[in-house]
């Protein structure tokens, strides 16, 4: 369950001990830390870098997926990293790793703002943030081989992430959930990219989730619950009639985006969903898993009282997250992004009638990819793919070059060549 620290939501994080990290340096994320501390050959990692498929992997639900349909969803990536702005114009469902920055906005934001992330990496942060963000390093995926080394590249890179961020708003600072967001993208992206992705989480898909006082998960709850009544009746009378606030069993799942919650498989699904169509994708995940656990009349019966209900949505069934099952579900889930937003204000006028207005006001929430690219429009530099490695061309070859395609020009037409097969 969670818990306040500091005025911020504490994350359980079971077992795992926390050490404070002192070492940083500007080495790139890319690599694995798993040789430096001492996992060579005795511990395997899964296709996802985890040590053991520590992220609830296995063989069987690898094989979930024909390897056909893996290599059609890579080459739709390709095509849509060369043609992003006019893929854009048309419908999508899913893409991957770098195209999570395209999405997210963030390839524009980085562009619009060149130098930002190299500027506020040189400068020292708030020492009662930098203090917690140190702390909560090694919580952060420990059997992922890129945070396993204490002081490894993944986790200064993950330092630099955060501490930037605290910089780039210091009205928010650091809020613990932010720690394996940002510990995702890097998985995926250099240090640069996932500071500007995980901008573009706070401040357009998630935006006040990561704010003092939490308010805005507090209201997503409420949310959430308002649309439970909806999708599955059965499991909104039960949490209803034992008082089960949502902030108890959703926090960690929408805070997080599910990413300590699913098997890695679908938390990369789920993520390719919501980058593309916004917040509406964690609401609907959400509501299959309370569906799923508590839909039927069977199901409740089994759990009457608040303590074991809590029990039960801590240890999902592993049936219902696998991604085959998850992803068929959530598209079959009746939730529109005008929905949600039906639903928040409404939300929002009972908030201010028994509390007040809300003490931080947050900016609006983007519904996904089309919509941050219809408020901010990039130009079209801005959606150019930069190389990640540039070979320096020593001035005698170029000359070389050059001279070889003058010859060429100045070469006569060459005669006809006659048939070796007559």
């Amino acid at each position: 369950m969670a818990n306040i620290e500091n005025g911020r939501q504490s994350l359980d994080t079971r077992s795992i001990r926390t050490v404070s990290s002192s070492h940083m340096d500007d080495e790139s994320s890319f690599g694995s830390d798993s040789e430096i501390n001492g996992f060579t050959s005795e511990r395997q990692t899964d296709k996802y870098g985890f040590i053991g498929g520590a992220q609830q992997y296995s063989e069987m639900s690898a094989q979930d997926v024909p390897i056909q349909v893996i290599r059609q969803r890579e080459l739709k990536w390709i095509d849509m990293l060369s043609h992003w702005d006019k893929w854009m114009i048309k419908r999508y469902n899913k893409v991957r790793l770098r195209s999570w920055l395209y999405l997210s906005g963030g390839k524009v934001k980085r562009e619009q703002n060149q130098g930002k992330f190299q500027e506020l990496d040189t400068q020292d942060g708030d020492p009662k943030w930098v203090d917690v963000i140190e702390k909560d390093l090694h919580r952060q995926f420990p059997f992922h081989e890129m945070f396993v080394s204490r002081g490894g590249h993944g986790q200064q890179d993950l330092f630099r992430v955060l501490k930037a961020y605290t910089l780039y708003r210091p009205e928010e600072g650091y809020c613990q959930a932010q720690a394996p967001i940002a510990a995702v993208l890097l998985m995926h992206m250099p240090a640069e990219d996932a500071f500007w992705g995980l901008v573009q989480i706070c401040e357009k898909y998630l935006p006040g989730y990561y704010s003092p006082g939490l308010e805005a998960i507090q209201l997503d709850g409420e949310i959430l619950f308002a649309l439970l009544r909806r999708v599955s009746p059965i499991a909104y009378r039960h949490l209803e009639k034992h008082k089960m606030d949502p902030i108890l069993y959703m926090t960690e799942w929408f805070m997080c985006a599910f990413s300590r919650t699913l098997p890695w498989a679908s938390v990369l699904r789920v993520w390719d969903m919501f980058l593309c169509d916004g917040v509406k994708i964690i609401f609907r995940v959400g509501l299959v898993l309370l569906k799923s656990m508590l839909g039927t009349r069977e199901k409740v019966k089994s759990y009457q009282g608040q303590y074991e209900t809590m029990e039960l949505l801590r240890a999902i069934e592993p049936r219902y997250m696998q991604e085959g099952f998850l992803v068929r579900e959530i598209l079959e889930v009746p939730v529109t992004a005008r929905d949600v937003e039906r639903e928040h204000h409404s939300q929002l006028k009972r908030w201010r009638k028994k509390r007040g207005e809300l003490n931080f006001k947050s900016p609006p929430r983007m519904h996904g990819a089309r919509m941050i690219m219809m408020t901010e429009p990039p130009r079209r530099q801005d959606l150019q793919q930069n190389p990640t490695i540039v070979l320096e061309v020593p001035a005698q070859i170029k000359k070389d070059k050059k001279s070889k395609r003058k010859s060429i020009k100045k070469t006569t037409t060459i005669g006809e060549i006659p048939n070796p097969y007559p």
